[in-house]
């Protein structure tokens, strides 16, 4: 996967919610760490006075781990989010763990499943499908 498997996310700085690789298995596991400062610019309106990282986000994150799994060189976006549950808010101080697994490759199509956990504790979890496409290809 190379020396830096972060460089593979397409996403900028300011978009990338992953911050640390801490094992992966090539085309079948992953596990990646979050760190949530009350920092991130997201956060300063979410909600202010009691901030928490919107859901979206989290499943973002969960996202781009399971997009570290895609053939090297793959452009994916999101394309389906199955079953997804949010145990608890995400909240500063946090350290997610976001375990992507790959169930399933069919064409373009790629279906995982997430776990995202503080402390061991299940906060969120869901199935998605990322779809292999080309950079700029976003239809009209």
């Amino acid at each position: 996967m190379g020396a830096d498997p972060l460089s593979r996310l397409p996403h900028g700085i300011a978009f990338r919610f992953v911050d640390r690789i801490l094992e992966v298995i090539p085309g079948q596991r992953v596990v990646a760490l979050k760190n949530v400062t009350g920092d991130d610019p997201h956060l300063q309106g979410h909600f202010p006075g009691d901030p928490l990282m919107p859901g979206v986000l989290l499943v973002e994150a969960m996202a781009q781990t399971a997009g570290l799994l895609l053939p090297e060189g793959s452009f994916a976006v999101l394309a389906q989010i199955k079953e997804a549950r949010f145990r608890r808010p995400v909240v500063p101080g946090d350290q997610v763990r976001i375990e992507a697994e790959h169930r399933t490759g069919l064409g373009s199509l790629h279906r995982f499943t997430l776990q995202a956990c503080v402390d061991g504790t299940p906060v969120a979890e869901a199935e998605i499908v990322l779809a292999i496409t080309t950079p700029g290809d976003r239809g009209s």
